[in-house]
């Protein structure tokens, strides 16, 4: 039988996790969605609090149940530390409702702020099911804004609002996990252009191309993929005169925030857009692996860059 979907959405309080996992499971018609603190409640209520005090905090919080505190360099290390003293108590279920979904062949999406990567062992998973982790990020202004928002619908907003830095800290304690366990760091944008990418990555759909355009025109072809196709940058093989084995550099831009850093770093630094130029003119097109959600959206990238004459015509 064919593989089901397990796809975990995790983040820290108010990056929109709930949203895009309930937007998702309508887009893919998955009807299993199950939230992590629905779980944590369950298991709060087999083990106590006099055996497990940090399960019965928050999350932001768990870390004031830890004894020695002394042992941690700062405050952030102390606050990530409970976090995960915190979620270690929930993991172990969540991985038995993925170990149950996949015996039943259904498909599953779980969110919430307790998948943190490292800790949920995916690994035992993949031969049975095409599982996709993603950490939902955002930057500091923006969270606040939703963390705010969040707060008032709950009504818990004085008591969470009051916690808004160790929240901080549990975003990027997420994201460096992330990193650390190559798990896919999405972007928190609009509803449309999240669901993009993570589509983009669920259903993704590649090819190779050949580019022919000029550094100068570098803005415009990031702009045609990324910006107004939701199209990712994946790789680019430069083919040299001269050289036996060709230069490949894997990009991976995927959003309009690492599209304009991608931009960014190249044109406001005139040694390395002279260095690209340099590739450019040793190399009669650049191979270049972009990816897109879908066939059609592909296709839409290909003809609008070939009509503008980045594409070698062969």
């Amino acid at each position: 039988m064919e593989k089901p979907y397990v796809i975990l959405i995790g983040s820290a309080s108010g990056i929109g996790k709930s949203t895009i996992a309930a937007e998702l499971a309508k887009k893919l018609n998955i009807k299993h969605l199950i939230e992590s603190d629905f779980i944590r409640a369950v298991v709060r209520g087999i083990i106590g609090k006099e055996y497990a005090p940090a399960l019965h905090s928050s999350s932001y919080d768990a870390y004031k149940n830890i004894r020695n505190k002394t042992r941690y360099a700062s405050y952030e290390d102390l606050v990530s530390a409970g976090f995960d003293d915190h979620a270690s108590y929930v993991i172990p279920a969540l991985e038995k409702i993925i170990q149950r979904a996949i015996t039943d062949y259904d498909d599953i999406i779980i969110e919430g702020v307790h998948l943190v990567p490292g800790l949920i062992d995916i690994e035992q998973f993949k031969d049975y099911a095409n599982i996709y982790f993603f950490i939902l990020t955002s930057d500091e202004e923006s969270h606040k804004e939703r963390f705010v928002k969040r707060a008032v619908q709950i009504h818990r907003g004085g008591k969470q609002l009051d916690f808004f830095k160790e929240n901080r800290i549990i975003h990027n304690h997420l994201l460096n996990q992330a990193i650390e366990n190559n798990v896919h760091i999405i972007n928190s944008q609009t509803i449309e252009q999240t669901m993009e990418e993570i589509l983009g990555i669920i259903h993704k759909t590649c090819a190779n191309i050949k580019l022919i355009n000029d550094v100068e025109d570098l803005e415009d072809v990031i702009d045609i993929i990324i910006n107004k196709n939701n199209g990712t940058l994946e790789k680019i093989t430069y083919n040299l005169k001269g050289f036996k084995e060709p230069l490949t550099r894997k990009i991976s831009v995927s959003n309009t925030k690492s599209a304009e850093k991608f931009i960014k770093s190249i044109m406001d630094d005139e040694i390395k857009k002279e260095y690209l130029k340099e590739l450019y003119e040793l190399s009669q097109y650049r191979e270049t692996t972009i990816c897109a959600s879908n066939h059609e959206k592909l296709n839409n990238i290909i003809n609008e860059l070939k009509n503008k004459g980045y594409v070698l015509n062969e």
